[in-house]
This record gives structure tokens, sequence and C-alpha cells, in this order.
């Protein structure tokens, strides 16, 4: 081939190459371009928010069921945030209850007290400890200035018992696994069953106290020489004490008369009355003196000892701002058979 028409060839070539290439860069023009991406908008940062951790032994007031508190009266106790720390408190290392076997109940005291700028009274809750290596006892008071006499019954006719309180910490372990140092009175009957219930077995509830007996003290039952007489009488009962050591009947009779708190018509029947209820109390008192000498007789060395080293701590509520102050009001009594607490806290 000559050399003119080789480059006549080439340049060709190269023509046909620089068409190709235009349209290929042609095409890429058309391409449509892709989309911008969205800027994202950062999400303003929320503040963390931070719950209070629950203690260990926080409702274990709220677990102590108010024995004696009317039932209507149950949800005014609630109405305020009560704190029981000092109880709490008491059973970590070096307090009053630490590493010891303890016996809780509850009770309510009404009392005026200040809160916010004026006196209210309000219905404080209590907690009772009894430290002691078995429950204290299993029966119920059931007493009031309206009954005539009190009763002494088991605690499971009233739906109450001992049972064992699991600290938050351990509710997600067996319970079987576990050793319980604290017990709870407990009481199981509900209050929507209240509507059902007589009006007599309903009041039982609100005269209740917690039961205990000292063998090794002797009871003020068994010194006591007075006796309550409530005398069906007409047009209205005769309430009144009788001292059987103080009181002269004939004297005590007339005066009733002079008062006009008893018709002279019936004065020989309320003095038969009287002698009866002297005697059925003075045989009460020896009953009751010989079961604790029969009971001392029986009792093993180990139990006279915890009988002996039986504690009862009372805890108030501790001062906050949202609740009344009770400072003013704490007292070491409990209730009748308890007597007094050993320590306030």
């Amino acid at each position: 081939m000559k050399k003119g028409a080789k480059r006549k060839a080439a340049s060709q070539k190269q023509e046909e190459n620089e068409v190709k290439a235009s349209q290929e860069s042609q095409k890429e023009n058309l391409k449509p371009l892709p989309k911008a991406k969205r800027a994202k908008t950062s999400k303003p940062q929320s503040q963390p928010e931070f719950f209070e951790d629950k203690r260990n032994l926080e409702d274990l007031w709220k677990a102590a069921f108010p024995v004696g508190t009317e039932w209507d009266q149950l949800d005014s106790v609630y109405q305020f945030n009560w704190n029981f720390s000092n109880l709490e408190d008491a059973f970590e290392d070096g307090g009053k209850l630490y590493g010891k076997k303890v016996y809780l109940f509850g009770c309510t005291e009404p009392q005026l007290v200040p809160y916010k700028g004026e006196n209210k009274v309000i219905c404080i809750p209590v907690v009772v400890a009894v430290v002691s290596p078995f429950p204290p006892s299993d029966k119920i008071g059931i007493n009031s200035v309206q009954r005539e006499a009190e009763e002494i019954v088991s605690m499971k006719q009233m739906k109450m018992d001992w049972v064992p309180y699991i600290p938050l910490e351990k509710r997600d372990s067996q319970v079987d696994r576990l050793i319980f140092q604290i017990f709870i009175l407990s009481c199981t009957q509900r209050r929507v069953a209240l509507k059902q219930m007589k009006i007599d077995r309903l009041k039982k509830y609100e005269y209740c106290l917690p039961y205990f007996y000292q063998p090794l003290k002797e009871d003020e039952l068994e010194q006591s020489t007075e006796v309550q007489i409530i005398f069906p009488a007409e047009p209205k009962p005769v309430f009144c004490e009788f001292d059987w050591e103080l009181d002269e009947l004939e004297e005590f009779t007339d005066k009733l008369i002079e008062e006009d708190e008893l018709d002279k018509d019936q004065k020989n029947a309320f003095k038969e009355f009287v002698k009866e209820k002297v005697r059925e109390a003075k045989k009460a008192n020896r009953q009751a003196r010989e079961a604790r000498k029969k009971a001392l007789e029986e009792m093993s060395q180990e139990t006279k000892a915890a009988f002996e080293n039986m504690r009862f701590y009372k805890f108030y509520p501790v001062q906050t701002p949202d609740t009344p102050d009770v400072s003013n009001v704490k007292a070491p009594f409990i209730n009748r058979y308890y007597g007094k607490a050993h320590e306030i806290l």
C-alpha cells in the first residue's frame, strides 16, 4: 500500500475513534444526575430519666397488717408517704435488729398533730418489732369498752397469721431455699367481702389486739381486784367499776341510787349481779395463777431464756417534709397485753 493511502486510513480511524468518544461522552451527559442525599438532622438529645432505686425493705411497714384499725380508716393510713427508714436501718449491720429473728405487727394511733400549719387528727401507723426465736403468740385478744367480756381467740379464726417477709432483692429466689429472719402478722380477710359480713363479726376486727402472755411475769389481771359492771337495768344499763377490796357493796349501791344511776327497786338484783361478777373474776384470777405456775414447771430452760431475752421495739415514722410531725406523740405503750416497749425509735 502506498504511503498516502496509509495516512488516509489512519486519519479515518482516528476520526471514528473521536466520534465514538464524543458519543460516549454525550451518553454520560444524558444520564440523570444522582439525587443529592438529604442531610440528616440530628435529633435533640432527651435528658436521661433517673428513677430512685427501691430500697430492700421499703414496703416492710406496709406489709405488717395494722391490727385493730377500722376498715374504713385503712385508706387514710396510706394517704401519706410515711418514711420508716429507721425500721429498715435497724436490720442493717450495727442496727438493733441485725441478724435476729424478728416478728412484726402493725397498729395505728389517732393523734392530734401539726401538719401544714394546722393541727389535724391523723391516723399514725406504728410498727412493733418483737425479737424472739419463736412466735410471741398465736392468739388475738378482742376487747373494747362496749364489749361485756374480752375474748382470746386463735389468729386463724380472724384470718391472721405470722408469715415470712421476703426482702426485695430476694424475691426472684426460690422460696424453699431462703432462710427467713423477718415475719409479719398478716391478714387475708378481703375487704370486698366485708359487705356480706355480719356487723358483730366486722366489729371484732376493730377491737383486735395482738395477744401476748408473759409466763415469767404475773399478769395485771391476776393482781386486779376490779370488775367491770354492765348491769342490764331499765331504762338504761348501769356502767361502773367495782373494787372488791376498796369498795363496800352496800355503800357503793346506795351511792348509785342517790346519783339516779340505779332504781331503788333494782338494788338487790344489782348487788347479786355484782357478787356474781366478783366470784367470776376471782375464779379467773386463780385459774390464771395456776396456769402460769404449771406453764413454768413444764417450761424448758431454753424457753425460759427466750422469754427473759425477748425485746419489744416500737417504730414511729421518720419526720419528712411531706408527712405530719409525730415527734411529740411518741409513747412506749403498745397494748394491754404487751405493755410497754423496751425502746421507741
